[in-house]
């Protein structure tokens, strides 16, 4: 089953190119041993020199120290493909009244927040939009640019004004911090390849308070699925406890929330859950 798809950088004289430009200063009577060649350790010398001085005023990036990106383990199972953007036309969906469902266990209220990870063509967007109201808002993001693009001309077609779109990456969801009620991935957890790096740099977009709520069948990931232990095993190693789970009659599907709880930890920290 299958409701999403998923998964959009900004002192010394500088050149255009932004490095440093080092002037000398002129002297109109050189002496005798400045016009002598340097020789080529003298060169090295005042090559370190110069970036030593460039550094003084941290200008120069080069001797910056470099920012080490976070590890976080690898998952231990299959990931799904991301094979479309529709699994069923919105028609049907409604006839089983799948949305509406899904925001009653959410509790999604007027006024709230939303993101909707995975967005698709917009099914969750427009119809959380409208379940919000227009003191809500509601942020869809994917991470497949043209579905993006597609879903943004929607969005402007049906003149949508509380819902903004973006694109995300496959291992960070890229949502502004402290933002969001609650945060939606229907039908679409089993297609992330790096859940740890994914669920904790979500973490700091929730606000206090703040739901994830997940909607998936219980089937293993490389079907379509995620299997509710591993779920929750995965969102426990990055610091989330589960609120509630209930299954979706005549879905297939459950419902499961999580809050985050405590510090979020160090990515060395965490532990793959084995499927």
């Amino acid at each position: 089953m299958k409701s999403l798809s998923h998964r959009e950088r900004e002192g010394p004289a500088r050149e255009a190119s932004g490095r440093v430009r080092v002037t000398r200063a002129h002297h109109p009577h050189p002496s005798a041993a400045s016009r002598l060649p340097p020789s080529p350790g003298g060169r090295g010398i005042l090559a370190l020199a110069l970036l030593l001085l460039a550094a003084c005023d941290g200008s120069q990036p080069l001797l910056k120290q470099a920012k080490r990106e976070p590890v976080f383990p690898v998952a231990d199972r299959p990931v799904a493909s991301i094979v479309s953007s529709r699994w069923s036309t919105e028609e049907a969906r409604d006839r089983v009244r799948e949305a509406e469902r899904v925001m009653d266990g959410a509790d999604i209220r007027p006024g709230m927040t939303v993101a909707d990870i995975g967005a698709g063509e917009g099914y969750y967007t427009i119809r959380l939009a409208s379940r919000v109201g227009p003191e809500g808002r509601v942020l869809a993001e994917d991470i497949v640019a043209d579905v993006r693009d597609a879903l943004a001309e929607r969005v402007a077609r049906e003149r949508l004004d509380t819902v903004s779109v973006k694109l995300g990456e496959p291992a960070d969801p890229k949502l502004p911090p402290n933002s969001f009620d609650r945060v939606l991935m229907v039908h679409m957890y089993h297609e992330i390849a790096d859940p740890y790096a994914f669920l904790w740099r979500l973490r700091p977009a929730l606000k206090p308070g703040g739901l994830v709520v997940v909607v998936d069948a219980d089937r293993p990931t490389q079907n379509h699925g995620t299997p509710p232990a591993l779920l929750a095993c995965e969102f426990a190693a990055v610091g989330y406890v589960q609120v509630a789970r209930k299954d979706l009659p005549g879905t297939g599907a459950y419902l499961a929330t999580f809050r985050a709880e405590g510090p979020r930890p160090e990515p060395a920290a965490i532990r793959a859950c084995k499927a």
